[in-house]
């Protein structure tokens, strides 16, 4: 199992980013399929979600990443 997986950082970050983009991506995927009602949706709300919540989300699991290398034991110097 990677180590990174298992800090507190990083699974709140993915969290973020996971429940941030949910949303568009469902609208997009729903319009694809053809259950939307608008054929070529224009989804600004889902959208402004996505464009604040992902690069928080980025940087907590880069933290949490470089969090997990820090604390790893019998790591190279």
């Amino acid at each position: 199992m990677l180590p990174f997986l298992s800090d507190k950082l990083f699974r709140i970050g993915a969290a973020v980013v996971i429940i941030g983009s949910a949303p568009l991506f469902t609208i997009l995927l729903l319009a694809k399929v053809g259950l939307w009602p608008d054929p070529n949706p224009n989804p600004v709300g889902p959208g402004l979600l996505v464009f604040v919540t992902f690069w928080p989300g980025v940087i907590l699991m880069a933290a949490g990443i470089f969090r997990s290398a820090i604390r790893r034991p019998g790591r190279s110097k």
